[in-house]
């Protein structure tokens, strides 16, 4: 009686510190079903990726934020724990200085704002009048009975419904803002919390024999973002305090709040400076014609100040990007993704411009 030879089983590799689950097996053989199963899979995949970055692509736009400013903050928690706090104690000075700064934008803000809306409910029934007494305006009354359109338009229950609407209106766009500030400032700091973790684990993803190079390139970069976030918030205070400053002694009303939307909206690379530079005019025309003039004298002289002396001396020695090519990722990022893209275009500018010289250039000088 004969039987069949049995290979014998190999033993199963027992589980070690280093492969707790473990040795992984040999891999499938290929073969046209598996390459093609393989492809299509590949194909569905991508596909449902496409669809999910598009369903997700407000919320993938505020967590690229959050991230470039927990990457931006990181050096002052990295200074704060080289003069003897611990990374948690100095990750809560730095966030408590964030929500302080949000804090007093909205205190300098909001009185100023309503303070404006209810003097000009109190002077409407001025205006109407000042209306009526014009010569020009009696004129077009008489002919077309312009105020008595006016008063049938005020008494109807169509402005109540369009000044309810837009009340309502306004009040979903300040939740929604609230909102997204929440959803920033939270996301902000958790990723602040964890980016050392973050990091470390996107470095192990790297090869061994290349990870030493990408760690050192990735450092880089992140202190060229951090650097870029610094250099930018001072620039901007120096427009603050100096536009404070100039907004005092020409006694245009409320100079503080003015001065922090300039500072912020000097954050803004290319346009951001004309928008703050706009409303500080436009509320220096309730004061007088010289005044405005002089507000625009000062804000086209301090712009070619900041674009030619303060912001070359402030960026250079922290993001070493060729002016033109500041310009070109401004305009895009800005086309792209508005104001985000046009505040994220200058740092990722800067990073490409270090993997082009450190990498791609070299490559192609040994070929």
């Amino acid at each position: 009686m004969t039987t069949d030879h049995i290979p014998a089983q190999a033993p199963a590799e027992e589980p070690t510190p280093a492969l707790p689950f473990g040795k992984p097996g040999r891999p499938f053989g290929s073969s046209p079903f598996i390459f093609g199963f393989t492809a299509a899979l590949g194909v569905l995949t991508a596909w449902l990726l496409v669809q999910a970055l598009t369903a997700t692509a407000s919320m993938l736009v505020l967590i690229i934020v959050s991230l470039f400013l927990a990457i931006g903050l990181d050096p002052a928690v990295r200074w704060l724990q080289g003069h003897g706090l611990p990374r948690w104690a100095a990750i809560s000075t730095v966030f408590a200085g964030v929500i302080l700064l949000f804090a007093g934008f909205g205190l300098a803000i909001v009185p100023a704002v309503s303070e404006q809306a209810g003097q000009f409910v109190e002077q409407l029934p001025g205006y109407i009048q000042q209306l009526q007494n014009n010569p020009q305006v009696r004129d077009l009354d008489r002919r077309f009975g312009l105020l008595e359109h006016l008063q049938t338009y005020l008494t109807s229950g169509d402005l109540g419904k369009q000044v309810f609407g837009g009340l309502l209106g306004a009040a979903g766009i300040v939740v929604s803002a609230v909102f997204t500030a929440l959803t920033v400032l939270i996301l902000t700091l958790y990723f602040l919390a964890s980016l050392r973790t973050v990091t470390r684990t996107t470095y192990r993803l790297i090869p061994r024999s290349r990870r030493e190079r990408v760690q050192l390139l990735g450092d880089e970069i992140f202190n060229q973002v951090g650097g870029y976030v610094a250099g930018n918030l001072f620039i901007s205070l120096i427009a603050g305090v100096t536009t404070f400053i100039f907004l005092a002694i020409a006694g245009v009303p409320y100079a503080l709040p003015l001065a922090i939307i300039v500072a912020i909206t000097d954050l803004i690379p290319m346009i951001g400076a004309g928008i703050g530079a706009a409303v500080a005019i436009m509320v220096s025309l309730f004061v007088s014609m010289p005044v405005a003039i002089a507000t625009l004298i000062f804000f086209v002289v301090y712009q070619q100040i900041e674009n030619y002396l303060i912001a070359p001396r402030v960026m250079k020695s922290t993001v070493n990007v060729p002016a033109a090519a500041t310009i070109v990722a401004a305009l895009i990022g800005g086309a792209l993704l508005g104001v985000v893209g046009a505040l994220l275009a200058i740092p990722v500018a800067a990073a490409l411009h270090l993997i082009l010289r450190e990498v791609l250039l070299p490559r192609q000088d040994r070929h």
